[in-house]
C-alpha cells in the first residue's frame, strides 16, 4: 500500500509521515521530493523551475515507488505536494494504473494556520531565534507565494480524500489517516516535549537551502 500525503506547503505533510513511519512497523518514508532536487541542481542556476514540471521527475517517482511497493514488504509513504491534475494524473494515478493500492490524503487547513506553521519551521525561525530578529525566510516565502492557489486546488474533490488539520496534532492526524486506509499505529505514549523535539529534528533534517 502507499500513503501518497498530499498538502500545501507547510501543511504537515512531512511530519505526518514520519509519524506514520515512527508508529507502523515495516513501513518507510520515499520522499518525492529529494528525485526533485536532485534533477534541479543539475541544472543552471537560470534554468531551475518547478521541477514538477520535468518529465524526468514524474516518470523517475513512478518507478522508484513502483519498485519500493513492488519490492518492500511494508507500507510505503510519499508526502508531496501536486496540484496539476497532469502532474497527478501522471504519478498517483499511473501507480495506480499499475495495479498498486494507493490511497490518497490531502491535509487542509485555514491560510492563516498554515501561515504560523510555516513561520514556526525552517531556517528562518532557527536564525531569529539565534539573532533574535526578522530574516529571509527562504523557501518559507515561496511556499507562502504558492499558498491561495494550493489551497484553492487542493479542495477539489479530484485531490480527496481532504483532512483539516486545523484543530488536529500531528500523531492525531496519523491516526486519522491509518484508520482511513485500514492500519493500525502502535499506541503513541510521547509526551508533548518529546514530541516537539522530534518533530524539531524532522524539521531541521528536511531544511533545503535552495
Amino acid at each position: 500500500m502507499l500513503l501518497w500525503i498530499n498538502g500545501p506547503f507547510g501543511g504537515g505533510k512531512t511530519q505526518t509521515a514520519y509519524e506514520i513511519q515512527r508508529r507502523l512497523p515495516g513501513s518507510v518514508v520515499c520522499d518525492p521530493e529529494h528525485a526533485g532536487f536532485g534533477l534541479r541542481r543539475m541544472l543552471p542556476p537560470e534554468l531551475r523551475g518547478d521541477f514538477q514540471d520535468l518529465a524526468a521527475w514524474r516518470q523517475g517517482v513512478v518507478e522508484v515507488l513502483d519498485l519500493a511497493l513492488t519490492k518492500h514488504d511494508g507500507v510505503v509513504i510519499a508526502p508531496m505536494t501536486v496540484t496539476d491534475s497532469g502532474h497527478f494524473a501522471e504519478t498517483v494515478g499511473r501507480l495506480r494504473e499499475l495495479g498498486h493500492d494507493v490511497r490518497h490524503f490531502t491535509l487542509l487547513a485555514q491560510r492563516e494556520t498554515v501561515i504560523r506553521r510555516l513561520r514556526e519551521r525552517g531556517p528562518g525561525h532557527l536564525l531569529r531565534f539565534a539573532v533574535g530578529k526578522n530574516v529571509g525566510l527562504g523557501r518559507e516565502t515561496w511556499a507562502v507565494q504558492q499558498l491561495d492557489h494550493c489551497l484553492e486546488r487542493l479542495r477539489e474533490p479530484e485531490f480527496a480524500e481532504h483532512l483539516w488539520t486545523d484543530d488536529s496534532t500531528v500523531p492525531k492526524t496519523a491516526d486519522r489517516i491509518a484508520v482511513l486506509a485500514g492500519l493500525r499505529l502502535r499506541p503513541n505514549h510521547e509526551g508533548a516535549l518529546r514530541t516537539r523535539f522530534r518533530q524539531v529534528r524532522v524539521g531541521v533534517k528536511h531544511i533545503r537551502f535552495d
